[in-house]
């Protein structure tokens, strides 16, 4: 096991599992370090004024340092006494996958640190965005409930190849603007294509509207008024840059409402508009609004055709609780309901999310047919009949019967026995020597062998995977581009080591570091860093030693004159050490 387990990761599916990969917490630099504290201090002086209450709060309850990136089993330790817990895995995973962990009360973190140069904001997820943007939060019950119900609905959605298609352009940005090196022209592609993408999309699936909702509530969600907001969405509060832009005039702020789910989002530009939920409880009135519209609680014909259009995985639920899971590739319609349904490859049958005794994906490798709907000239669907209905209509043990259905099919054959539910209604009818025709095509024929026909009147549920998880076999993951490991240079190297001493120097596990020659060695060697100067001017303010300060400025102002985009972060940096030394 890569991960150190506990009860909630313990009751985690395999195929979640398969995602998770271990923290490496020795691999953090003191540069990635030194990025976290400057993020985290600047985030709290900031957010303590725009962010929602529950926010500091949260970082206290969660354990979340300013100084130290959060180890995942120290944070594993405190967030299992608010019911959750969180695992590390590598960048972006699949929508339904990461949504599915929130189902479980997990929190997925992606264990990467952006690099200095994107301090304010980066697209690829990383640990500043998911510890000290989600974590904190979770520590509000109402939000927490949000979450969980978000992902429990979330992850039945229903997606399209487009969406994929998607997923997989905004996983390569955001590797290659992490990676160090990657050409401009290569991110401007990048980008350019992730753009096409959206602007081809084609009608939004249901995965594609609910990913809205995740992005304008979990990720950039503002709470209160329109008038005096204040922040909860994770990915403000973890960009510096964002934070405080998005508290100006130029950014709308519009009352959060369903429409939020036909609103696109852009994850390579700052957000021109944003939504303001009245509080958390509000957010989950909206998401059962949405999820009253999906094919999860709709069902019907619109549903199963989601399902053939997705071309993945998914599961119809019939109106007896009867659940068929496959890939479905064919459906025949009679007057807008669903007369017949067709899955092809391994297909399983339960009740209840419990896999039906016989009716694996070994026993339905080549796929299931049967016909849905009532009974021709016969208003009593057969679901609904007695037993004394079924044996005055044959439908019984060792008949030989044609069952017409409205829809025009006709299953001609020999009962040989049915499956009842514990309501003690009739939901799968076995046949013998049976053949299943709609019109002059043939969809079984009796040399095929056993028939089994599903027994309901109707589809009231259609969703993503299957009802029982353990009748596939889903762990299948595949990463296609994985997070880049630069080879490190000399040169990096040693600027590590010089942000190492000075983390070791203000820890107090190497007092006898000369602060002078590694800032000596910092302009000599590396003259553009300024963070590092930064943290020398923090430890020289705290000694009282003048001079040494004043050396600093001055390289810093060199480094504002050569770089004047680094000139707000150096002036933040400093406000901040000044601030500090004040209160």
């Amino acid at each position: 096991m890569s991960y150190e387990s506990n009860p909630i990761l313990d009751k985690l599916p395999k195929h979640l599992k398969q995602y998770i990969k271990p923290q490496n917490y020795e691999d953090y630099t003191a540069i990635d370090q030194a990025v976290w504290r400057y993020v985290m201090r600047k985030n709290i002086d900031y957010l303590s004024a725009v962010a929602h209450t529950s926010y500091l709060e949260g970082l206290r309850k969660t354990g979340i340092s300013v100084d130290d990136i959060p180890n995942m089993y120290g944070m594993n330790r405190i967030l299992k006494e608010i019911g959750w817990a969180a695992v590390a895995v590598d960048g972006f995973i699949p929508p339904s996958a990461f949504m599915e962990f929130q189902a479980y009360n997990v929190l997925v973190i992606a264990s990467d640190i952006r690099q200095l140069e994107h301090i304010e904001y980066t697209p690829a997820p990383d640990i500043i965005h998911e510890g000290a943007g989600h974590a904190p939060i979770i520590a509000n019950p109402e939000y927490a409930e949000y979450l969980r119900r978000f992902g429990e609905i979330g992850c039945k959605a229903i997606s399209s190849a487009k969406d994929y298609e998607l997923y997989e352009a905004v996983r390569h940005l955001s590797i290659i603007k992490e990676a160090m090196g990657t050409p401009k022209e290569e991110i401007e592609q990048a980008e350019l294509h992730i753009e096409e993408l959206q602007q081809n999309m084609g009608e939004p699936s249901e995965m594609a509207l609910i990913r809205n909702l995740h992005w304008w509530t979990v990720e950039y969600g503002l709470i209160g008024t329109v008038e005096q907001p204040k922040i909860y969405g994770a990915g403000l509060l973890s960009s510096i840059g964002e934070s405080a832009w998005c508290m100006t005039d130029q950014v709308k702020k519009i009352p959060y409402n369903a429409e939020a789910t036909h609103t696109a989002f852009d994850i390579t530009r700052p957000q021109p508009q944003l939504f303001v939920t009245p509080d958390f409880a509000y957010l989950s009135q909206v998401l059962e609004e949405f999820a009253n519209t999906m094919a999860l609680r709709k069902g019907g014909l619109k549903g199963i055709t989601k399902l053939i259009n997705s071309k993945e995985l998914g599961t119809v639920e019939l109106s007896t609780g009867l659940q068929v899971s496959g890939v479905f590739d064919r459906v025949i319609p009679f007057e807008g309901k669903t007369a017949y349904i067709q899955t092809k490859g391994k297909t399983a049958l339960a009740y209840r999310e419990k896999e039906l005794v016989g009716h694996s994906t070994s026993h339905h490798a080549d796929g299931f047919g049967s016909p849905l709907g009532k009974l021709k000239g016969i208003n009593l669907a057969i679901e609904d009949m007695s037993p004394r209905d079924l044996k005055a209509y044959k439908i019984y043990e060792g008949e030989i019967i044609s069952l017409e259905f409205e829809g025009g099919i006709t299953v001609t054959g020999e009962i040989i026995t049915g499956t009842r539910n514990l309501r003690g209604e009739i939901i799968l009818i076995t046949f013998k020597n049976c053949h299943v025709t709609h019109g002059k095509e043939d969809l079984f024929k009796p040399e095929w062998g056993i028939y089994n026909m599903a027994v309901g009147e109707k589809i009231v549920s259609a969703f993503n995977g299957p009802a029982d998880l353990d009748s596939f076999d889903l762990v299948s993951h595949e990463i296609i581009e994985a997070t880049i490991k630069p080879q490190k240079s000399e040169e990096r190297l040693q600027l590590e080591q010089l942000y190492q001493q000075i983390r070791d120097f203000r820890a107090g596990r190497n007092t006898t570091i000369s602060r002078n020659k590694v800032f000596h060695e910092l302009k000599t060697h590396f003259p553009e860093d300024w963070l590092l100067s930064v943290e020398l001017y923090e430890l020289a303010k705290n000694n009282m030693d003048t001079d040494f300060a004043s050396a600093i400025l001055e390289h810093l102002e060199t480094i504002k004159q050569g770089n004047p985009k680094l000139g707000h972060l150096i002036d933040d940096g400093l406000a901040l050490v000044n601030k500090s030394l004040v209160s």
